[in-house]
């Protein structure tokens, strides 16, 4: 058998974002999203939810854009002058790499954002990382404890299968520095975290038998989508996406994915596109599943 699930990051970024994903789910293969708890359209990502009751919904635990979800008082380890998040993965792990990040904070933050969205009536089906925070050295075991703590399930290891990554890069231009960027990334992430589905095995959380989209990131591709479904594995894979339409809002944040968010929402809304899942016999499925089936 062959899953797959198609999860949206970034739900509650934007209402455009919100909106997108939305259209991704109804009309498209999007079956997974993960849900920002400190988004400003957090509020109108809960009715999203409410009006999709068969997309799954998961947390994106994040450190690096946005207020905390914690007592600004608890977590001014976490902050910059503003009050808000502003460290990107490079800064984290450097941060890590001398003992600076208060990993105390970050459990009581992330802990803090899981417990909001539980809060809102929600029962996350999985952990992920806003730009893969997860996955750092250290912080990998929180999101773990967490996700036991709150019931939690499953969780995304982000270790992006080289032969899955050449395949989705059909149709790309290879040469270009974004692509080159994103490459490295999602070689480090897998060296970082090596063992990281042992490790999830070990404390009883499901994951996924592969998993792609990280070289990808803003310059998905339909041919490279097409590619991956007519390539697909046997067993669980998730395609991590970040559909949605670049309003005003969007515009004015400070992610780098605006128009590519709706390039990611026509191919993922493509009939062609759906046929071949069809075509393919491949099962779509949620992190949902994947917490049942574990």
């Amino acid at each position: 058998m062959r899953n797959l699930i198609v999860n949206a990051d970034d739900l509650g970024w934007t209402d455009g974002v919100n909106r997108g994903i939305a259209e991704a789910h109804r009309k498209g293969l999007v079956t997974s999203t993960s849900l920002l708890a400190n988004g400003r359209a957090f509020v109108s990502a809960l009715e999203v939810v409410e009006a999709n009751p068969a997309l799954g919904v998961g947390v994106h635990l994040n450190l690096s854009d946005g207020p905390p979800s914690a007592p600004a008082s608890e977590v001014r380890g976490l902050l910059n002058e503003a009050g808000c998040f502003e460290d990107g993965p490079e800064s984290l792990l450097l941060r890590i790499a001398s003992r600076s990040l208060p990993l105390d904070e970050v459990e009581r933050e992330w802990d803090a954002q899981i417990q909001k969205i539980r809060d809102a009536g929600l029962q996350p089906t999985h952990v992920d990382g806003h730009k893969h925070v997860q996955m750092l050295p250290g912080l990998f075991d929180i999101a773990l404890r967490l996700a036991k703590k709150h019931g939690i399930r499953a969780i995304r290891v982000s270790h992006e299968e080289s032969k899955l990554r050449a395949v989705l890069a059909t149709g790309a231009e290879r040469s270009t520095s974004v692509l080159l960027k994103q490459g490295v990334q999602a070689r480090g992430l897998k060296l970082l975290a090596r063992d990281a589905r042992e490790m999830a095995d070990r404390a009883g959380l499901a994951t996924t038998d592969y998993f792609c989209g990280i070289a990808q990131t803003g310059v998905l591709t339909s041919e490279g989508v097409a590619g991956l479904l007519k390539t697909l594995p046997e067993g669980t894979t998730e395609l991590m996406c970040h559909p949605g339409y670049a309003d005003e809002e969007l515009r004015a944040s400070s992610t780098r994915l605006q128009q590519s968010r709706q390039v990611e929402l026509e191919i993922l809304t493509d009939a062609g596109i759906r046929k071949l899942v069809a075509s393919q016999g491949i099962r779509l499925i949620s992190y949902r599943v994947m917490g049942e089936l574990g």
